[in-house]
């Protein structure tokens, strides 16, 4: 019997999304299957969830959910395109709509999300945007997958690649910034222990802040930066660096080298 989805690659983040829609109420016996051509990976699902059919290659389904690296998109897509599946929501970054449909039998419906790596621990934001074929209901039905382990945004296609710059390399940016903070707070000698509690909690706090007040970040900033004070003259110091442009100028090469990936 085909699986009502088939998740085509069970690394980090198609492992996650399954898991994400086991704990949402899917069926990993009946209504999930994974195909994964690596033997550890195959075995460390298949030991995660029981009953859970997990196989080397492609197999009959209507609905996929494509997660492998973009150098074998294609490839995998036109393994899968000899069962003719109806509908693909593909998570891989970089390969355009029209590179994938193109691999496909005439007719199939490709919907393209950003994830990224939060959808982990079921705190994740992805953009969503469909292909030409692609109805509400389709995209209705990725959303609903993706629902599982965040946050959706949906906007055309063109953006994507912006996403991929802000949210789908975004969290690299903040472990940097917690790297460099703990190292700071080593410097100014507190025990790495100690700084890395301050600077986890300090993170946690900030961003539950701009979550749930809905203020803009400059004034939180403004709310926190009093004349003369020890933060003016933090955030003199970083604006002195530069620290604002380099965010600037590391989405904008993020976001460049994603649309070299789908050329």
């Amino acid at each position: 019997m085909a699986p009502k989805l088939l998740l085509v690659g069970g690394g980090k983040m198609g492992s996650a999304l399954l898991s994400g829609l086991v704990a949402a109420g899917w069926a990993a016996s009946s209504e999930l299957a994974v195909s994964e051509p690596d033997l550890t990976q195959r075995t460390r699902l298949e030991a995660s969830h029981p009953g859970l059919r997990v196989v080397s290659g492609p197999i009959e389904s209507d609905d996929i959910l494509l997660a492998v690296k973009p150098d074998v998109a294609e490839a995998a897509l036109r393994a899968l395109g000899v069962s003719g599946p109806r509908r693909v929501l593909s998570i891989v970054a970089g390969v355009s709509s029209d590179r994938l449909e193109a691999s496909l039998p005439t007719g199939s419906v490709v919907v393209r999300a950003m994830p990224n790596t939060p959808s982990l621990i079921g705190a994740g934001v992805a953009g969503l945007s469909g292909g030409v074929a692609a109805t509400s209901a389709d995209l209705d039905w990725a959303e609903g997958i993706l629902s599982a382990v965040g946050t959706v945004v949906r906007l055309p296609e063109r953006h994507l690649d912006a996403v991929t710059g802000v949210s789908g390399s975004g969290p690299a940016y903040l472990f940097l910034v917690a790297e460099a903070l703990i190292e700071a707070g080593v410097t100014a000698g507190l025990t790495r222990e100690v700084s890395r509690q301050l600077v986890v909690g300090t993170l946690l706090g900030a961003s539950k802040m701009l979550d749930e007040t809905g203020q803009e970040p400059a004034d939180l900033r403004a709310a926190v930066t009093s004349p003369g004070g020890t933060t003016a003259a933090a955030i003199r110091t970083l604006e002195f660096k530069a620290v604002r442009s380099a965010f600037i100028e590391a989405v904008a090469a993020a976001t460049e080298r994603s649309r070299q990936l789908g050329r």
